[in-house]
């Protein structure tokens, strides 16, 4: 073509061109691909189960967590959109031993069809009371709930999430099993690292004394007293605790002899702070108990909320 043509030319001999071969059929194909299949709904009840999920369930799926991070799983009360995602979920994640005392409600309320999984199976159930022997609030149910405290139990967790994933997508199954075992080998990692660290507080300071029961199954694993205080029952119940309740906590913890108390990060301190001036004891940082920490905290993972934990247990009781 001379160089002396002019542009508009050349642009409509280009445009001419175009049309007179046609569409490109690579793009055509594009264009009438079917749209790809809609990731697997899943509901987890609480944020740890929630972490968990979305790592072994990676791109693949689609996940709601209910009760998010600081909050009280036992207290919570389902919103709106909880009823709508869960009326569109294929599969409930739980952790079941009387937790989510609202979830069968939600569920019979949203007419859900999803299949519930309860990710505890398999795990050897711990009880917290003799037999006969009210918990507080006036709960008679004795299964201790909070298993994951045990990095050992969350890795039979993590597999009951990694199972329930693949029956309920098969297509992806290879990818949630692989997500699932790289990361059972970072908790089996963790578990060993957690028991040397215990191992480290002299067997004198080895006590916990917490404002709620839900380090038993961390005890059991790691070789700590958790005493069973009356701290949980005074900072549990609606009503404001007595004098008298009070002075017998103090009691208790002086008998034990620990220097230092928790609460966790789902309840207020106020409390704690009066027992532990009267007991003449040090108020320890929170640790995660029942939920993980808000983003960009020391808890906003597993991994970092059982390593965060045992970092303040060891600095705080090893002197």
């Amino acid at each position: 073509m001379p160089a002396n043509y002019p542009l508009r030319i050349c642009v409509f001999l280009a445009l001419a061109a175009m049309t007179i071969v046609g569409p490109n059929p690579t793009l055509a194909a594009a264009d009438s691909a079917p749209p790809p299949p809609p990731r697997l709904k899943v509901v987890a009840t609480i944020s740890i189960i929630g972490d968990w999920a979305s790592i072994v369930g990676g791109n693949d799926i689609e996940l709601k967590t209910m009760v998010g991070p600081d909050s009280d799983p036992h207290e919570y009360e389902p919103v709106p959109s909880d009823v709508i995602f869960v009326s569109q979920a294929n599969l409930i994640l739980q952790n079941g031993i009387a937790l989510e005392s609202w979830l069968d409600k939600l569920v019979t309320s949203a007419q859900s069809k999803a299949m519930r999984v309860v990710v505890t199976d398999g795990i050897e159930i711990r009880h917290v009371r003799a037999p006969g022997e009210q918990r507080p609030n006036g709960k008679d149910d004795d299964r201790d709930p909070h298993a994951w405290q045990s990095v050992k139990n969350a890795a039979t967790m993590v597999a009951n999430i990694r199972d329930a994933l693949a029956n309920a997508d098969p297509a992806h199954a290879a990818d949630y099993k692989a997500r699932a075992e790289a990361y059972i080998k970072q908790l089996d990692e963790l578990d060993a690292w957690v028991i040397v660290q215990i191992k480290s507080i002299p067997p004198a300071h080895r006590k916990l004394v917490t404002s709620h029961d839900a380090f038993g199954y961390f005890g059991e694993r790691y070789g700590m007293d958790i005493s069973r205080s009356a701290l949980e029952s005074v900072t549990t119940e609606a009503a404001d605790p007595s004098a008298r309740q009070i002075a017998d906590v103090v009691e208790q913890i002086k008998a034990s002899g620990v220097p230092v108390i928790f609460l966790e990060n789902i309840q207020n301190r106020k409390l704690i702070d009066q027992i532990a001036a009267e007991a003449k004891v040090k108020v320890g940082p929170p640790l995660y108990s029942d939920a993980l920490g808000k983003p960009g905290t020391d808890g906003e993972t597993y991994v970092k909320m059982i390593r965060y934990n045992v970092q303040t247990l060891v600095k705080a009781l090893g002197q």
